[in-house]
């Protein structure tokens, strides 16, 4: 009775996880596919602590229960107190708590069948019956000690980065032959253990290598590419998940791992198309380095500034306005600020739309999040591939702290290191001007194109404080 009870649990968790899921993909109901995939976790985590098949001891309960509040209480008000600007950091963090849980697992596993193994009179009851199904237990164990932690090394080194700590991406000599080596090694490592059986000595050496692999891997990687890098580590700790529903035999478990697995590599592989760069070139090219990745020639040529006022004149007579914007905006936390600058404009018969780049901020979707936090329509977040059309009929592109994913060398110099990656066409509009605290480059290293354009102006300074006088002279003009 309690093994059925548990299998309903399991079903209602894995259709929630599967409705959730779908509902994320509008950003109108996204929040509510959220909440109906916490509610069937809810549901599956109750089940298999109170309808677990086996006596379990008053003290393992109030451990199990004391550890989900702790671990509530720390989420719950971490991702209450977090920045939107941090948001991206909270993302990495999280992701490689899963994959430690994973690589945990695994080891755990791993000690249980090794002591079922030498001592049979234990009382340690493992489900194999077959030499295959050994094989078959030690390769989920296995393939789940590998991922888990090198999405977890991975995911800390990612964090690190994006919080500033690792700012610079470190580029050993042959920084390429060393990570394959590493990476053939710690499979071929792990092979071997599957094939000879191991020991928690070899599991433990395993688990170190993996850690090692998971650094070199995420460390050469410049800051342009982490939304690639996060979307890659997040469909490792599902895969790693995956596999931890094998080993079990746990069907919402399995369900989870593979959903995130899945649209974690579908997210990446959409991302590196919106870069027109493939996977190899983001893991191995180490895009976004600072000036070691700058290439092209120099830029030269003037550029003009435009003052608060005949800013705020262009854009109240204008009849269409698309903002676009970047990781810049978030840092000065300007999301309410541009919000009432939209509703000024739209008082006054201003069209007024966002202009979202697949890989802009430091995660997917950052914008739209960002962006939703201020109540910004969901209806005005339109994507590069519907806007670039609109830029022509636009009077004034207003670009909020974004570089890269506007600059025209991605399209007209092959020897720029962005050459190819789509971008947003903001050039072709009538007027152009660009919010930037001063001319720095942007991740890619390099001099934007945009900014020498004679129909750019730049308007200097902070987001919040520059939009903030746009507001306040925009409100005298009534």
């Amino acid at each position: 009775m309690k093994h059925n009870l548990l299998e309903i649990c399991y079903l209602i968790g894995s259709v929630t996880f599967i409705i959730g899921l779908k509902m994320m993909g509008n950003a109108k109901t996204a929040r509510n596919g959220n909440l109906i995939g916490a509610v069937g976790m809810t549901i599956a985590i109750l089940g298999t602590i109170f309808l677990h098949d086996g006596g379990v001891s008053g003290l393992i309960y109030g451990l199990i229960l004391g550890a989900i509040a702790l671990g509530t209480i720390i989420g719950w008000m971490t991702a209450k107190k977090v920045q939107m600007t941090k948001m991206p950091e909270l993302v990495s963090i999280f992701n490689g708590m899963g994959g430690a849980c994973a690589a945990l697992i695994s080891i755990i596993e791993l000690n249980h069948f090794y002591h079922a193994m030498h001592n049979p009179a234990s009382g340690v009851i493992i489900m194999v019956a077959t030499p295959s199904s050994m094989y078959g237990m030690m390769i989920a164990i296995i393939a789940g000690l590998i991922i888990g932690s090198i999405s977890f090394s991975g995911s800390i080194i990612a964090f690190l980065k994006l919080n500033g700590t690792m700012n610079q991406p470190i580029r050993l000599p042959s920084y390429n032959i060393i990570n394959t080596i590493v990476m053939t090694g710690v499979f071929a490592f792990g092979g071997y253990i599957v094939y000879s059986g191991g020991s928690m000595m070899l599991a433990y050496s395993l688990f170190a290598s993996a850690l090692i692999y998971g650094v070199l891997f995420t460390i050469p990687i410049g800051g342009a590419d982490m939304p690639v890098v996060i979307s890659l580590l997040n469909s490792f700790t599902g895969l790693a998940a995956a596999f931890g529903g094998f080993l079990y035999d746990n069907k919402v478990m399995l369900t989870g791992g593979i959903l995130v697995g899945s649209a974690g590599t579908l997210l990446t592989l959409v991302m590196c198309k919106a870069m027109n760069r493939p996977l190899s070139n983001v893991i191995f090219g180490a895009f976004g380095g600072g000036a070691s990745a700058a290439g092209g020639p120099e830029v030269s040529g003037s550029i003009k500034d435009i003052q608060v006022s005949d800013l705020a004149v262009q854009m109240n007579y204008s009849k269409k306005v698309v903002i676009v914007p970047g990781y810049g905006l978030a840092v000065a936390q300007a999301q309410h600020i541009i919000k009432e600058l939209e509703n000024i404009l739209e008082e006054r018969g201003v069209e007024v739309k966002y202009a979202i780049h697949p890989v802009a901020g430091r995660m997917p979707g950052h914008m739209n999040v960002l962006l939703a936090e201020s109540n910004v329509s969901y209806d005005k977040l339109v994507e590069m591939e519907d806007i670039n059309p609109e830029f022509e009929q636009t009077d004034v592109v207003l670009v909020v702290g974004a570089n890269d994913v506007v600059n025209p060398a991605a399209k007209t110099d092959p020897s720029s290191p962005i050459y190819g990656m789509p971008i947003l066409d903001v050039d072709k509009a009538k007027s152009i001007v660009v919010n930037k605290r001063s001319m720095n480059a942007g991740y890619a290293g390099i001099d934007n194109l945009l900014f020498y354009d004679p129909k750019c102006s730049m308007f200097f300074g902070d987001a919040k404080k520059a939009l903030t006088e746009l507001v306040a002279e925009l409100k005298t003009m009534e």
